[in-house]
């Protein structure tokens, strides 16, 4: 790819729009453009950026028209929205239409759909790893002690069958413990499914966050990040599995030590 003068941020919660943020103003990148959402993005974003606009979860004509005015051409998508804003999602017009002419309304689909809009105004939705190349998870033990050969068996045992739950867009993310699957993602996010988990195993149970078999990497990537690690830590996990290579563990250093503090192993597979 080619360097980028100008870039435009689609930015949900947490700190990954600010860690994209600054990686691409270490890649060069000399512009940058943000949509942000209200009880949603956080606001420091906008210390990291030229230009912010705030927008409600649903105003897709805003967003479209906020990015063509401002000229942008090439666009990531960094972070979630809360399970409670998309239920609470007061679609405008564009968007009622976009959501009409879908089969099936889910994160695949819907996002899809936008990259869809998006490109009819000339802006290309980049891949959401673009200049976060550092922070993919690699092969092999990442933080914490060895993984012990029950806890390895746990891993295998598992591996297929949350990519099995992720063919079928249930979610990436299940706890299993002594050959058992404990918790299964659903709506409520990985967080809440590791202390759900984390409860029913008594402790001592492993994590595995997979990618779906052909991720579309514009949206939707994997991501470990230290709220993630704290709700393990509270949970008593002992072993976070990852895709290597799939998988962003945001701000890397600071996870790493979390883990390794709480005993935590962190295995890219």
């Amino acid at each position: 790819m080619q360097p980028l003068d100008y870039l435009g941020i689609i930015a949900g919660n947490g700190v990954y729009p600010q860690v994209l943020a600054e990686a691409a103003r270490s890649a060069g990148v000399k512009k940058i453009s943000a949509i942000a959402f209200t009880d949603e993005t956080d606001p420091k974003l906008k210390e990291l950026v030229d230009q912010i606009d705030w927008l409600r979860v649903g105003q897709l004509n805003r967003l479209l028209s906020v990015f063509r005015e401002s000229g942008v051409r090439r666009a990531i998508m960094a972070g979630q929205i809360a399970p409670r804003n998309l239920f609470d999602l007061h679609p405008d017009w564009r968007a009622l239409l976009l959501l009409a002419k879908l089969k099936r309304r889910n994160a695949d689909s819907i996002f899809s759909a936008i990259a869809g809009e998006l490109e009819k105004i000339g802006v290309t939705l980049l891949p959401a790893t673009t200049f976060l190349e550092q922070f993919l998870a690699p092969n092999g033990l990442i933080a914490g002690p060895k993984l012990p050969r029950r806890e390895k068996s746990d891993v295998e045992f598992g591996w297929d069958i949350a990519k099995q739950i992720a063919l079928l867009n249930i979610g990436q993310t299940i706890v299993v413990k002594n050959g058992t699957v404990l918790a299964v993602e659903g709506f409520d996010g990985t967080n809440e499914t590791i202390r759900r988990g984390g409860a029913l195993g008594g402790g001592g149970v492993i994590v595995i966050k997979v990618s779906k078999p052909n991720q579309d990497l514009r949206f939707d990537v994997p991501v470990i990040g230290l709220e993630t690690v704290r709700v393990a830590a509270e949970a008593k996990v002992r072993v976070i599995a990852v895709e290597a290579g799939q998988t962003l563990l945001l701000e890397r250093d600071r996870v790493i030590e979390i883990a390794s503090d709480a005993s935590i192993s962190i295995f890219g597979r």
